[in-house]
Formats: structure tokens, C-alpha cells, sequence
């Protein structure tokens, strides 16, 4: 769910942006954040649980990913984010930036941090790509902005789920993970200001549907980080290096060719160049080329010094938009907001957060 493109031949994570040359330099950000809460006590959680059963999850993959094509939400009593927002922040300017370092999952072996996150605006369902990241609290998932909160309408997404490695029939091996509340900057909150279509989603702990006496469970699985591990996070990183791309791309391409089927996880592996979009209001976005990422890879992370063995890195950006840059039948590259010191804040805020040490 992200504002309509106003007509530059482009699209987030849907079709294909004009390219600008040049860095124009920093935003005018308000440099605040802002919590908004999606599902605070265990009966919310419960609620969303049930409306993500196992039936329903089996088809999650049928569902669209959100793309700027999409209308609008229209806001409802139960999905308002004025009547769950917490209180604007300002971001604190000059502390040192948060130092963090990959975990990996508590049981050992390789970790699992990318995955789906499910949610509804209005009374449609979308998906998009989102990752674990290390934190205090072992609750923390990155994704776009876009794939938690629309700010056309001041609407948060409803009955948000992160499903990590998820299987191709709904299967959930690693838990699912309920959003507790998403810490953003206000100005992707208050104007749909590209330059911070990221969020940090602080989660509850996690469950599985278990089959008992003829009907299903839910069954307490721990926190999120125990169980697959979390990215680091890498900000303020050189621009022209490398980076990897991950997501679960499912949308066409420009030439209606479908190359992505969304159930596999892909990647993309390029260097970085600073790029911008004035129309989305995009003064410092980070491009990463070649990419052929279509819809559904909103969200998914960007990692540098990956470990392929332990599937760990550090997370410096997420997928946003998506660019065809020679106008041709594919897209090319990828676009992230740049991760700064303000990203910093706002992720060192959200795993801050505490939820219910019981839920199910």
C-alpha cells in the first residue's frame, strides 16, 4: 500500500521509475519517530491469530503484493491509527549509531530471518517481504513502510503477521509472529516521504497452530530471535559498494512476463549508486543494479558481509522501489531509503519495546 505514483513511468515494487541523475543531497525531515501500535495485549494477538488460521494461511499466498496501483484503504473503527498512536518522538542527534551484530538462532545451525509479512488494508489481504533483526528484545522485523502503514489514509495495516522461511502451502516451520506495534519516522507517516518507507515492527511472541481433540491450538514457540536468529545493521555504509537484495518477488515484469512465482526466495547481487525521485519525494535513495525484482519483494532486506553458511549479515536497506532504467520489457534495479543515523533511532526504539511474556 503506497501512494499513487504521480505519473514519472513509475512505481514501487510495481513498474518503472524515471531515473534522475545525481544526489541532491539530505532531506528536510522533521527527524521524529513515531510508534503506532497494531496489537497490544494478548487478546489482540489472539484475535489476529484467529483470523490467520490454517485454512486461511494456505491461500496467503494467492494474495496481492502491495503495490502503489492499489487503492487506497478507507479507514474503518477498527483500523484508524488514530485511535492506536502513540506519542511522536523526537529523534535524539548526535548519539553514537547503534553497534549491532548478527545472532545467531539460540538451538544453533544456520539462521532464518527472511520471510512474509501478511496484513489487510480495508477488505483486501496483501503480502510482502520482511526480516529479522537482532535486538534487546529478540522482536524486531525490517520492512518497507509501505508494508505496514498507509499514509494516504493515516491507515496501519490490520492483522499483520511475519512468517519467517515460510513453506509454499502455508506452512509455517519457524513460527508465526504477530506485530505488536511499528516504530516509523513521521514524515513516511505524516507524507508519504520515500526517503523513509522503512519500519521496524516489534513483534509478540511466536506460535503454531497444533491439531488437538479435532481442532487447532496455538502453541507457544519463544521469541522470534531465539528461533531464527537476527540480521545485524549496518548504517551509514559508502555508497558504490556491494549489497545483497533478498525478497519473494511474485508481480509482472513491464513486458507482462511472470519470471517470479513469490513462494521462492530470491536474490539480487549489485553495487550500490545514489539515486533520486522527486515526484516520491526520494532526495537520498540507494540504487543497487542489476535487479529484476518485481512485486512482492517490498520489504526484503539488503545485507552486506553476508555469511552464506550461518545466512547472517547486516541489514543497510530494504526493497522500495523497483526501477526501469532503459525502459525495456524488465526492471533493472532496486531502490532503499538510505539507512542513517536517524534509522538508527528509530530501530534502536523500536527494540526498546517490550510485549506480553505470555500470549497463548
Amino acid at each position: 500500500m503506497i501512494p499513487p505514483v504521480r505519473r514519472l513511468l513509475a512505481a514501487a515494487l510495481f513498474g518503472a521509475l524515471l531515473v534522475l541523475p545525481g544526489f541532491t543531497g539530505a532531506a528536510q525531515a522533521d527527524s521524529s519517530l513515531q510508534t503506532v501500535w497494531l496489537a497490544k495485549t494478548a487478546a489482540d494477538v489472539q484475535k489476529v491469530a484467529n483470523y490467520w488460521n490454517p485454512d486461511k494461511l494456505k491461500k496467503a499466498d494467492n494474495y496481492a503484493p502491495a503495490t502503489p496501483a492499489t487503492k487506497p484503504a478507507t479507514p474503518t473503527s477498527t483500523s484508524t491509527a488514530a485511535a492506536t498512536a502513540g506519542p511522536v518522538t523526537k529523534v535524539l542527534k548526535g548519539r553514537t549509531a547503534p553497534r549491532v551484530t548478527p545472532v545467531a538462532p539460540r538451538k544453533g545451525g544456520a539462521a532464518s530471518t527472511i520471510g512474509k509479512v501478511f496484513f489487510r488494508f480495508g477488505d483486501k489481504e496483501y503480502w510482502c517481504s520482511a526480516s529479522s533483526v537482532a535486538a534487546g528484545n529478540r522482536s524486531v522485523v525490517a520492512t518497507a513502510g509501505h508494508c505496514a502503514y498507509d499514509p494516504r489514509q493515516g491507515v496501519t495495516a490490520q492483522y499483520w503477521i511475519f512468517v519467517p522461511n515460510p513453506g509454499p502451502n502455508g506452512e509455517t516451520p519457524n513460527g508465526i509472529y504477530v506485530g505488536s506495534s511499528i516504530s516509523m519516522h513521521l514524515d513516511w507517516a505524516g507524507k508519504g516521504d520515500y526517503d523513509f518507507d522503512y519500519a521496524f515492527v516489534t513483534v509478540h511472541r511466536g506460535f503454531t497452530w497444533t491439531e488437538k481433540d479435532g481442532k487447532y491450538v496455538m502453541t507457544d514457540v519463544g521469541r522470534l530471535q531465539d528461533n531464527v536468529g537476527g540480521d545485524g545493521l549496518a548504517i551509514n555504509q559508502k555508497i558504490g559498494g556491494a549489497a545483497l537484495a533478498f525478497g519473494y518477488p511474485a508481480g509482472p515484469q513491464p513486458d507482462g512476463s511472470r519470471p517470479y512465482d513469490g513462494r521462492t526466495l530470491e536474490l539480487c547481487k549489485g553495487l550500490t549508486s545514489w539515486t533520486v525521485a522527486p515526484g516520491l519525494d526520494l532526495q537520498k535513495g540507494v540504487q543497487l543494479q542489476p535487479c529484476s525484482f518485481t512485486a512482492g519483494a517490498s520489504g526484503g532486506p539488503w545485507l552486506v558481509n553476508y555469511n552464506a553458511a550461518q545466512k547472517l549479515g547486516d541489514l543497510t536497506g530494504i526493497n522500495s522501489l523497483t526501477w526501469n532504467r532503459d525502459a525495456k520489457g524488465a526492471y533493472d534495479a532496486v531502490s532503499s531509503p538510505n539507512f542513517d543515523s536517524v534509522t538508527g533511532e528509530i530501530y534502536r526504539h523500536a527494540a526498546a519495546l517490550t510485549t506480553p511474556s505470555k500470549v497463548t
